[in-house]
């Protein structure tokens, strides 16, 4: 399974961002697809997750409210909507890919990574 991260770039306090993650290769529906960040310094953290075959998600509690994950599965691709963005979100974004199981943590549980996208949010 590969996945390819994009999406990410400069923008302001407020502002919106969407991230996309195409997968590709040998995916399949029961899979877990999740977003993670990691901020210089800092460890991985969860940012949400979505089931592919049924589309429950899951979100961090700094992110709720503010962000949505989504699927489209004629496309294989997940999103992750970002809105009302904080300085305090910036980070490398990763999506992966979870073979088994449905709990959204922790990161090491998942199988496979993108290469991750990078988000800056100035103030």
């Amino acid at each position: 399974v590969q996945l390819q991260a994009s999406g990410g770039g400069l923008v302001q306090a407020g502002g919106s961002l969407r991230l996309s993650c195409a997968a590709s290769g040998r995916t399949a529906s029961s899979y877990l697809m999740g977003w993670f960040r990691q901020a210089p310094g800092k460890e991985r953290e969860f940012v949400a997750a979505i089931s592919w075959s049924s589309g429950s998600t899951h979100y961090s509690d700094a992110v709720k409210g503010r962000f949505t994950i989504s699927r489209d599965n004629a496309k294989n691709t997940v999103y992750l909507q970002m809105n009302s963005l904080k300085p305090d979100d910036t980070a490398v974004y990763y999506c992966a890919a979870k073979v088994s199981g449905l709990a959204p943590r922790p990161f090491y549980e998942y199988d496979y990574w993108g290469q991750g996208t990078l988000v800056t949010v100035s103030s």
